[in-house]
């Protein structure tokens, strides 16, 4: 975070281009990620794909094996690369590419790593965000989350580590929409835009999706020149859905946006929904910021608070600089700074959303926005 505005000219499109994009499938157990990776292995576009599933997984797809290749590697009859990671991801990582590199793979061209239904995300994410050389090889694309909406509910009642997982997708699907009651499905749907407003829910039958649903959803997606800002942060429909809540037509107020969702406060003397604890807002300062006091504040954050932050994205309006930065970050980590070619359209504004837990967003705002009045003050 701390890194010079100036270290940073690089091309970000050169870089994405050269990154292999890495989509994390998450869900907890018996959310339906089995159906949806078989799914998805079935399509022609994922063909030059390659799997991680972990050794506690529960994919199950020997019928989908063609033969084994390498140890630990088999080739599905997609013609996808398929490998059980029994020890650490970011050496499975390593030798993966090694193998393609040397030709005892095919040159394969996208990951999905599938966790275990009881895994936490964060770690996978911080591996692609801080080892060196992973982070050279591979981008994140985005995290793809599984929603039982029979059992949805329950789970999330039940277990911190599904609030996790959900709170953290790009994508949210909703499984089982077939067996649930349509009542509890739109009350699931509710809650589900109130943990995370900014994931796109989507709903599966059978595990059938659209690749291009939940493929290709990070910053870069290695088609447009310039990156797809407003649909990274889907910043447009938080705040949208944000200041509804809050304000009404008449309000002119239009400096930052907070979710809480308030079904989480109601109705549950006891206290055993986790989510209630999560929250979503986006953070606007509507003219450029200093740099350094900015980064200053989030070091703060991450150091007292990191456990706190489950996700930050946003994008920087710097005093110090003529493009827009993107920040990105996981609980203790925040990704180097990139720079943009240029602002991908005419919102110039700094835009930061985060999804917490048991951290308030006017703290959060509070904290950023007196380490930016300061500065000021000591310029003046």
């Amino acid at each position: 975070m701390s890194e010079d505005v100036e270290d940073l000219n690089v091309d970000p499109q050169t870089v994405a281009a050269a990154a292999i994009p890495v989509t994390i499938l998450t869900g907890f157990l018996g959310s339906g990620k089995t159906t949806l990776l078989n799914s998805l292995l079935e399509r022609p576009e994922l063909g030059d794909c390659a799997v991680l599933i972990n050794e506690y997984g529960e994919a199950a797809i020997d019928h989908l094996l063609v033969r084994q290749i390498a140890e630990d590697v088999v080739v599905l009859d997609s013609g996808c690369l398929c490998c059980t990671v029994r020890g650490d991801l970011v050496t499975a990582l390593r030798d993966l590419f090694l193998k393609r590199v040397k030709g005892e793979v095919s040159e394969f061209r996208r990951i999905l790593v599938e966790t275990t239904g009881l895994a936490d995300p964060a770690p996978i994410l911080h591996t692609l965000m801080a080892d060196p050389l992973i982070g050279a090889r591979y981008r994140l694309d985005g995290v793809v989350c599984t929603v039982d909406a029979v059992n949805g509910a329950k789970t999330l009642d039940a277990n911190r580590e599904s609030v996790k997982q959900a709170a953290v997708a790009d994508r949210l699907l909703l499984t089982k929409l077939d067996l649930a009651d349509p009542v509890e499905v739109e009350v699931l749907r509710r809650r589900l835009a109130g943990l995370n407003p900014g994931a796109r829910l989507l709903a599966v039958t059978n595990g059938a999706v659209d690749p291009t649903d939940v493929l290709d959803c990070g910053l870069f997606d290695g088609s447009t020149r310039i990156p797809d800002v407003a649909r990274w942060l889907n910043d447009e429909a938080v705040a949208a859905r944000q200041h509804g809540d809050h304000c009404g037509p008449e309000c002119g107020h239009d400096h930052h946006h907070h979710h809480h969702d308030h079904d989480h406060h109601h109705g549950h003397a006891d206290g055993g929904r986790h989510d209630r604890a999560v929250q979503s807002f986006v953070v606007t300062f509507d003219q450029p910021v200093p740099w350094e006091p900015l980064v200053m504040a989030l070091e703060v954050l991450v150091s007292t608070r990191g456990e706190n932050l489950l996700r930050v994205k946003g994008i920087i309006n710097a005093r110090e600089c003529d493009k827009p930065l993107v920040i990105h970050g996981v609980q203790h980590l925040f990704h180097p700074p990139v720079e943009l070619p240029s602002w991908p359209d005419g919102d110039q504004r700094t835009r930061i959303v985060f999804i917490t837990r048991d951290l308030s967003g006017p703290a959060v705002e509070t904290l950023l926005r007196s380490a930016i009045a300061n500065a000021d003050d000591i310029l003046k």
